[in-house]
C-alpha cells in the first residue's frame, strides 16, 4: 500500500475526498429498465430476469422448495445463522422506538405512536457468493418492528440464503435481482407486490435504481462501495493489514485506509499487506486503486481526517478515540474488535451508509421499518392557554386564516374570549 504524509495535501485529498464517479451511461440504462418494468410489469420483469440473471424457472421460490433445499445446509452454518439471527434480533429489539405521552401545557396532550410499515422489500445481492448475512440484517429488524409482510429479492438464492429466510421469518422470496427487482418492488406488478420501503445493499445498477425510485418509494439510503478507515497509533500490524484486506475483498472499488501518527506502524502495516494480499482478486484491485496509508503529524490530525472521510466503518485503539469519531456508520474499538465480526455475528447492523453519508446518519435499524407519528388532543381550556401565542405567530407570518382558525374557537359570539 502507498504511504502518504499528511503534508502532501493533494495526495491526501485524492484519497480521503474521493467519491464514486457518476456514470451517465449506466444511469440511462437503469432509468430505461425501471421505466420498462413500471409500464410493462411482469413482461419486462421476466425479460430482464432471463437476460441478466439467467432465470429459467418461476420467479418466486415456494415455501416447500425453501424447506427442502435447506436440508443440505451444513449444521455448522445453520448454527452460525441462528447465532447471528439471535444477536441481530437482540440489538433490533433495543432499537425499537417507544410510544409515549406528554402534556406540555395543561389541557394539551401529545402522544407518539409507533406503527410498523405494511410491507417492505429487502434486496440481497447474488454476485460471486451468497450473502445470507445481508438477508438477516435487513429482514430481522423489519420483523422486530412488526412489519407483517417481508419481501426478499435475490437473483440466485442458494440454500444458505433460503435457510436465512426461514430464520428471519421472510414472507416471500423471489429469484430477481438488479434494477428490475428494485423497480418491481417500488411500483408493483401482478406477481410482485408493491412495498412501502426498499432496503439492502447492491451493485451500481441496484444503487442507481434505488435513487430513481426514491421519488415514489422510500429507501434506506444510497449505498456505494464498502469503506474502512482504521485510526491507530499502537495496533498490531498483521491484524490491521488483515482488516484492510478483508474489507477490500468486497469490491474492486472498496476503500481501505489506515490513518496513523506512527511512521513505524505505517511501514509495518504496508509490509504486512504486501505479505498477506492474495495474488489476484478484488482486494488487490481495491487496495491498488482506493487504498492507502496516511501518516499524520498528530493524533488530532488523524481524527480530523477520519471525521472528514465519514467512513462506513471506523476502527480505533480506545474508547477515548472512539468518543471523538462522530461521523462513521459504525465504530470498532480495540485490537479484538475485528470489523468482520460486525459483518456477521455481533448483532449490530452491517447495512451502513457509504460515500460520506455517515456524516448524517447511522446504519439500518428497527426505526427504518416504523412510522413514528404523533396524535394531538387539546381541551377547550388547553387551547385557551396557547391560542394567543399561536395567533401572534400566525399574524407575524402573514397567515391570517391560520389566526382566524384559532380565534373562532376562543372568541364567543359577543367577541369575548371564551373561558
Amino acid at each position: 500500500m502507498v504511504i502518504i504524509k499528511s503534508s502532501n495535501v493533494r495526495a491526501v485529498s485524492a484519497l480521503i475526498d474521493a467519491r464514486p464517479a457518476s456514470d451517465p451511461a449506466l444511469q440511462r440504462r437503469v432509468a430505461a429498465i425501471v421505466d420498462r418494468v413500471r409500464r410493462e410489469g411482469d413482461a419486462a420483469l421476466l425479460r430482464y430476469a432471463r437476460r441478466f440473471d439467467g432465470l429459467q424457472g418461476p420467479i418466486e421460490v415456494t415455501r416447500r422448495e425453501i424447506e427442502k433445499s435447506t436440508s443440505v445446509v451444513d449444521g455448522k452454518v445453520k448454527r452460525a445463522i441462528a447465532l447471528a439471527a439471535k444477536n441481530i434480533r437482540a440489538v433490533a429489539e433495543r432499537q425499537r422506538p417507544r410510544p409515549w405521552t406528554i402534556r406540555p401545557v395543561a389541557g394539551v396532550t401529545i402522544r407518539q405512536r409507533v406503527l410498523p410499515l405494511g410491507r417492505v422489500g429487502c434486496y440481497v445481492p447474488g454476485g460471486r457468493y451468497p450473502l445470507p448475512s445481508s438477508l438477516l440484517m435487513t429482514a430481522i429488524p423489519a420483523r422486530v418492528a412488526g412489519v407483517p409482510e417481508i419481501i426478499v429479492m435475490c437473483p440466485r438464492p442458494d440454500p444458505t440464503v433460503m435457510y436465512a429466510a426461514l430464520e428471519a421469518g421472510v414472507s416471500r422470496l423471489f429469484r430477481l435481482g438488479g434494477a428490475q427487482a428494485i423497480a418491481a418492488m417500488a411500483y408493483g406488478t401482478r406477481k410482485v407486490p408493491r412495498v412501502d420501503r426498499i432496503v439492502g445493499p447492491g451493485n451500481a445498477y441496484v444503487a442507481a435504481a434505488k435513487a430513481i425510485v426514491s421519488r415514489d418509494c422510500a429507501i434506506d439510503f444510497f449505498a456505494g462501495p464498502s469503506e474502512i478507515a482504521i485510526l491507530s497509533s499502537s495496533g498490531k500490524a498483521p491484524w490491521i493489514a488483515a482488516d484492510l484486506i478483508a474489507q477490500a475483498e468486497h469490491d474492486p472499488h472498496a476503500r481501505a485506509i489506515l490513518v496513523t501518527p506512527s511512521a513505524r506502524l505505517a511501514a509495518a502495516v504496508a509490509k504486512e499487506v504486501k505479505r498477506q494480499l492474495p495474488s489476484e482478486g478484488p482486494a488487490r484491485q481495491a487496495l491498488a486503486s482506493h487504498g492507502g496509508i496516511v501518516v499524520t503529524r498528530s493524533l488530532d490530525e488523524a481524527v480530523a481526517l477520519v471525521e472528514r472521510l465519514a467512513p462506513e466503518h471506523a476502527v480505533c485503539d480506545s474508547m477515548l478515540v472512539a468518543a471523538r469519531l462522530t461521523r462513521a456508520g459504525t465504530v470498532f474499538v480495540g485490537d479484538y474488535s475485528a470489523q468482520a465480526s460486525g459483518d456477521y455475528v455481533t448483532g449490530s447492523n452491517h447495512v451502513l451508509p457509504t460515500g460520506g453519508a455517515a456524516a448524517a446518519r447511522g446504519g439500518l435499524s428497527t426505526t427504518d421499518f416504523t412510522r413514528v407519528t404523533t396524535v394531538q388532543e387539546l381541551s377547550r381550556a388547553g387551547l385557551q392557554r396557547i391560542a394567543p401565542a399561536g395567533i401572534a405567530l400566525a399574524v407575524a407570518e402573514g397567515l391570517e386564516a391560520h389566526a382566524d382558525s384559532l380565534r373562532i374557537r376562543t372568541v364567543d359570539a359577543g367577541g369575548r374570549a371564551t373561558r
